[in-house]
């Protein structure tokens, strides 16, 4: 009895400790806030460290100039007027087509040249960046690591300590911490902040609530692309980490004392600074055309049946089709110098169950094909596994890698098509690579004669384009263009 209540005393020591130590007055709204295993430095540091992960997991930085300058000068703006404008801010545009946008402790900002394109103005972009400000002067995530960090010294919860190797999985600690999502009090928190840094940079607060609309509406249409319902959609790509919602937003708006909407738009400098952006997939990360992929740097190319849709990530291109089938092609990450027949069993899926590997030879490349058969709760499916070696000279021996995962029912049905694919694996030439391009934003006036339609058969997509059109665009179904407005195409 003695022993146990020292155990409880130390306890209390240390949980009283923690609690008195830890609390601080935070700046920017006014609360005693629990930090006290975090300081500002620390934040720094953590965002520092975690800054070139982030980097390498969404593409690297977008490499224009312009872009560059135009987000570091609205991001600078608005922290400049926020209650730490002393502190090294980092806004970065990452090399994604993703909708996304998030902060790390220490002032690093990101945004997604994906979120650029869908955002219609200055302002709308400020706003997401001013939200994501909210997140770092409001300290919540400093809050959260405190918080986890007290609960680890009573051996309960999260238990998050730097250098974990529990917590370093995604992006290491900081990332998969920090991209958790936030309570909905701090989400509120980081709108009202949000909301006063546009007031106090002259932008117009409502753009916060315009680009969520668009973000709605293109969420809504990506449901479409993936044959799910519409109206079961309420939030958009980029808040799968932020619970907000429109009327939250708009409550914020109302209930920030003393401020006032701006008037900054900033239309006709943003729409012009998105002309000729990339849209979609980098060229050196390889891009879809309708159901072909092309890689023009690899300078290689394959196409997926048609009932199939492709999607492109930096570690692999993926294809769903029906019944939950799916593709799966990326390239081994180190050389191997044994056969393809070996390579398979020994290498790549060593547990699994074959019922028999093959040899193949694809377009002149020498490869291998197995089947297995899986079972998982969803039911059982068969998997074939094919790879295919190709050497381009001493320092470059390259093995793709196709896997077929398709529900037994379906395995007869689509063998055909699923063999095509694997044998539409090709090089491409010097000449075909260059005319290979991706697909940009550009942006053109309404003249006078000019409709909905004008613009559609502009559009270089494969389907929804005029959805698309309207999403880009943030019209409506009903909407009508008027002269003079200027509007996002996307083509080559």
């Amino acid at each position: 009895m003695l022993q146990k209540r020292k155990i409880i005393g130390v306890m209390l020591v240390l949980l009283t400790a923690v609690d008195l130590g830890g609390c601080s007055v935070n700046p920017a709204t006014g609360d005693q806030n629990f930090t006290g295993f975090m300081s500002l430095e620390d934040e720094r540091r953590i965002g520092a460290k975690e800054h070139p992960k982030i980097l390498k997991s969404f593409g690297g930085a977008y490499k224009d100039q312009a872009v560059t300058a135009y987000v570091n000068n609205i991001g600078n703006q608005l922290a400049a007027r926020s209650e730490l404008p002393n502190i090294k801010w980092t806004f970065t545009v990452l090399n994604s087509p993703q909708i996304n946008a998030f902060a790390l402790p220490g002032g690093y900002i990101y945004v997604t040249r994906g979120l650029m394109a869908l955002a219609g103005s200055e302002a709308e972009l400020a706003g997401v960046i001013a939200h994501e400000i909210g997140h770092v002067t409001g300290r919540h995530t400093a809050q959260r690591y405190s918080k986890a960090t007290g609960a680890s010294i009573m051996g309960a919860i999260l238990g998050i300590a730097i250098g974990s190797r529990a917590v370093s999985e995604l992006f290491n600690v900081g990332a998969d911490l920090y991209l958790q999502s936030f309570s909905r009090e701090q989400e509120f928190e980081a709108d009202s902040l949000g909301v006063r840094y546009l007031s106090r940079t002259n932008y117009d607060t409502k753009s916060m609530v315009s680009f969520l609309s668009k973000l709605r509406s293109h969420s809504q249409l990506e449901a479409k692309r993936h044959e799910k319902d519409p109206s079961s959609v309420d939030q958009g790509d980029m808040f799968a980490t932020h619970p907000r919602t429109i009327d939250r937003v708009e409550r914020a708006i109302k209930n920030v004392k003393g401020t006032k909407s701006g008037t900054r738009l900033g239309t006709v400098d943003y729409m012009e600074l998105l002309h000729n952006m990339l849209y979609g997939d980098d060229p050196k990360e390889g891009f879809i055309k309708g159901h072909t992929f092309i890689h023009p740097e690899l300078r290689f190319r394959f196409d997926v049946p048609e009932s199939f849709r492709l999607f492109n990530s930096p570690r692999a291109v993926v294809a769903k089709g029906p019944g939950g089938s799916i593709i799966r092609f990326d390239m081994a990450g180190k050389p191997y110098s044994g056969t393809m027949t070996s390579y398979i069993p020994n290498v790549w899926a060593r547990r699994a169950s074959f019922k028999r590997v093959e040899r193949i030879t694809v377009n002149g490349l020498q490869g291998a094909t197995a089947t297995a058969r899986v079972r998982q709760r969803s039911g059982t499916f068969d998997l074939r596994f094919v790879a295919i070696r190709q050497r381009m000279n001493r320092s470059d021996d390259r093995i793709y890698r196709f896997m077929f995962l398709t529900p037994v029912n379906l395995t007869d049905r689509l063998s055909l098509g699923l063999r095509k694919t694997t044998f539409s694996l090709r090089s491409i030439s010097f000449t075909e690579a260059q005319q290979s391009k991706p697909t940009r934003i550009l942006v053109k006036p309404v003249r006078t004669g000019d409709g909905i339609q004008t613009f559609i058969r502009q559009m270089n997509i494969d389907d929804f384009k005029e959805e698309t059109f309207r999403v880009i665009n943030g019209l409506a179904a009903n909407d009508n263009l008027r002269r003079g407005k200027l509007v996002k195409i996307i083509s080559e």
